[in-house]
C-alpha cells in the first residue's frame, strides 16, 4: 500500500510538471475570491498551483512602474492591481522598473504541496533513510554486497531524499532542515573532524592537493567560455547580452560559493529571472557531477592505477589514524559524550558569535570602498565564510591539547553522522521534475553547464594522469571548487574521516578565490558574446 502511494504522487507530480500552461497578466476584473491576495511588499517565495493557480498582486505604495515578469515587459503599470494566471511550475520574477530604479521580487510554483512537511517527520524520515543504506550496505547478502561495491552508500544517502523531493514526498523548500544541517550540524562536524587532525602526515601528502585544487579552479575558468562558443555553434541567440551576466554567477558559485555568487549576481547586474535559472542549473550540475565523484569512490583503486598515482602516503594517513583511534579508543562513558559534545558546541556558538559580528562589520567597511574593490572581497563579508573559518580553525586548535583523545570515544564518528545528516538534507534540494518542467527554458543553459563540468572534469583527469595525482586529489580538488565547505569534506570523508580536514582546508582556499576566478572567466564569455 505504501509502495502504491509513492507511485501514485510520483506519478502525480510528473503529469502535473509536464502540463505546460501559458502565461497571462490582465487587470482585475473578477471577485477578489478566486485569487490568492499578495502583496508586492509581502511577496511570498513558494506557491502551490493546486492550491492557489492564480494570483492578485497589488503593489501600494509603488505607483507608474512599469511591470516585468520573467524579464520581460508587459503592457500593464503598477497604479492597479494585476492578475497572474495559469503560472507555470518553476521559478519566477516580478520586477518594477522605473528610470534607473528596479525592485524586484523571485518566487517559485510547484504543482502541489509535498506529503510531509512537518520537519519533524522529515527529519525522522531522513534518518530512516540512513538507516536503511547502511543496514543494507552491512549485509552479507551477495546481491547486495555486489549493489555497494560498484555504488557506495554516501551516494545512496544522497539520491533517495532526492528521489522523494522530485517525487513531493518531501520539500526542500518547506524544510529548514538543511539550513539548520549547514548551521550547526556543518561547523560542529569540522571541529569534530579537525581535533584529531595530524598535520605532519598531512604535509606528507605532498603539493599534489593544492595542484588539483588550482587545476579544478583552471577548468572552471576556461570550461565556461569554451561551453558558452560549444552551445552557440548550435544556437548563436545564446551570445546575448544576458546569458553570459547569468553564467557569471555559476562561475562564482563553481569557485567560490553563494557569497561569490551573489557578488557576480551584484558586478555583471543579471536580471532576477535569469539568477533563478541559473541557480537551478548550479545546483542540477553540481549535484550530479558530486554523485558521479561518490560514484566513482567505488573504483578508486581502478583510477588510480589508470593514473599511474601512488596513494601509500593517503594510506598512511588512514593508516596512522587507525591506530590512534585504536590506541585512545576506549567505551565511551555518559561523562565522556556530555565533555565532548559541549566543547564542541561551545566552540560552535563561539564560531556564530565571531561571524555575526565580523561578517557585518568587514561588508560595512566593504560598503566605504570603492565599489570594484568591494565586490572583489564580498566573500570576507560573509557570516557563512567566516563560520567555517572559525569552526575550522578551533578544531585545529584542539589538535594541539589533550581534547584530540576526544578521537577516542567517537570525535570522528560523531563527525561524520553529522555530514550524513547534512548529505542527506542537500539531497533534499535536487528535483529533477522541475529540470523537466522548465526544459524550454533550460535545455540550452543545462547544456552549457553540463559541458562546461565536462570540460572541468576532463582538465581535472588530464592533470591527475600527467602529475600522477590519486583519484582522491582529483575528487576533493573538484569539490572545494564546485561543492565548497558543505560538499568537500563529505567526498574527502568518503575516503575515510581522516580525510575530511583536507577537503575543509581546501574548500576555505577556494572561498578566497572564487569571485577572482570567476570574474576572469566571465571577461572572456563576456568578450565572446560581443
Amino acid at each position: 500500500m505504501n509502495r502504491l502511494l509513492v507511485i501514485c504522487c510520483f506519478l502525480f507530480s510528473v503529469t502535473s510538471v509536464l502540463a505546460k500552461t501559458t502565461i497571462e497578466v490582465a487587470p482585475v476584473v473578477h471577485s477578489d475570491s478566486l485569487y490568492k491576495l499578495v502583496s508586492f511588499d509581502s511577496f511570498d517565495k513558494l506557491f502551490y498551483a493546486s492550491e492557489t493557480p492564480d494570483l492578485k498582486v497589488t503593489f501600494g505604495k509603488y505607483k507608474d512602474y512599469e511591470i516585468w515578469y520573467d524579464g520581460k515587459k508587459t503592457e500593464f503599470v503598477s497604479n492597479t492591481p494585476i492578475i497572474l494566471k495559469n503560472i507555470e511550475i518553476g521559478d519566477h520574477s516580478l520586477t518594477l522598473k522605473r528610470k534607473s530604479k528596479e525592485i524586484g521580487k523571485s518566487f517559485k510554483v510547484k504543482s502541489s504541496p509535498p506529503i510531509f512537511k512537518n520537519d519533524a517527520v522529515v527529519f525522522g524520515l531522513l534518518m530512516l533513510i540512513l538507516y536503511f543504506v547502511f543496514k543494507t550496505s552491512s549485509s552479507k547478502n551477495s546481491f547486495l554486497k555486489k549493489f555497494y561495491s560498484f555504488v557506495p552508500a554516501l551516494l545512496l544517502c544522497y539520491f533517495i531524499p532526492a528521489a522523494f523531493n522530485s517525487a513531493g514526498i518531501i520539500s526542500s523548500e518547506e524544510s529548514n532542515l538543511y539550513f539548520i544541517a549547514s548551521r550547526y550540524l556543518l561547523p560542529a562536524s569540522l571541529v569534530l573532524l579537525c581535533l584529531s587532525i595530524d598535520f605532519p602526515a598531512i604535509k606528507r601528502l605532498g603539493p599534489k592537493a593544492i595542484i588539483m585544487f588550482f587545476a579544478a579552479t583552471v577548468g572552471i575558468v576556461l570550461g565556461g567560455p569554451v561551453a558558452l562558443w560549444l552551445v552557440s555553434l548550435i544556437s548563436p541567440d545564446v551570445l546575448n547580452d544576458s546569458i553570459w551576466r547569468g553564467l557569471s554567477t555559476v562561475a562564482g558559485s563553481w569557485i567560490g560559493g553563494g557569497a561569490n555568487q551573489t557578488a557576480m549576481k551584484e558586478i555583471y547586474e543579471a536580471s532576477d529571472q535569469l539568477f533563478s535559472a541559473m541557480i537551478v542549473v548550479d545546483v542540477f550540475v553540481a549535484n550530479l557531477f558530486m554523485s558521479i565523484l561518490l560514484l566513482g569512490i567505488g573504483h578508486n583503486k581502478k583510477i588510480n592505477r589508470f593514473f599511474k598515482a601512488n596513494d601509500t602516503a593517503i594510506e598512511a594517513l588512514k593508516l596512522k589514524m587507525e591506530k590512534f583511534q585504536a590506541s585512545v579508543s576506549r567505551v565511551a562513558t555518559f561523562n565522556d559524550l556530555i565533555y565532548m559534545l559541549g566543547i564542541t558546541f561551545c566552540f560552535v556558538g563561539l564560531s556564530h558569535f565571531l561571524a555575526d559580528n565580523i561578517g557585518p562589520a568587514i561588508k560595512e567597511m566593504l560598503s566605504t570602498m570603492d565599489v570594484s574593490t568591494a565586490r572583489l572581497l564580498v566573500s570576507f563579508g560573509s557570516k557563512f565564510f567566516w563560520l567555517v573559518v572559525f569552526a575550522t580553525i578551533f578544531g585545529v586548535m584542539l589538535s594541539f591539547t589533550k581534547y584530540r583523545k576526544f578521537e577516542g570515544v567517537g570525535a570522528s564518528k560523531m563527525g561524520s553522522l553529522f555530514l550524513y545528516i547534512l548529505v542527506a538534507t542537500i539531497g533534499m534540494k535536487m528535483d529533477i521534475m522541475e529540470l523537466i518542467a522548465n526544459w524550454g527554458v533550460f535545455k540550452f543553459l543545462v547544456s552549457i553547464g553540463l559541458i562546461w563540468i565536462f570540460i572541468h572534469a576532463l582538465f581535472l583527469f588530464v592533470v591527475a594522469k600527467i602529475i600522477r595525482a590519486p583519484f582522491f586529489y582529483v575528487a576533493v580538488g573538484s569539490q572545494a571548487n564546485v561543492g565548497g565547505a558543505a560538499s568537500a569534506p563529505i567526498v574527502a570523508g568518503a575516503f575515510s574521516p581522516a580525510l575530511a580536514p583536507v577537503g575543509v582546508l581546501l574548500a576555505v582556499l577556494g572561498y578566497a578565490v572564487g569571485t577572482f576566478g570567476a570574474i576572469i572567466c566571465t571577461i572572456m564569455m563576456q568578450a565572446l558574446s560581443v
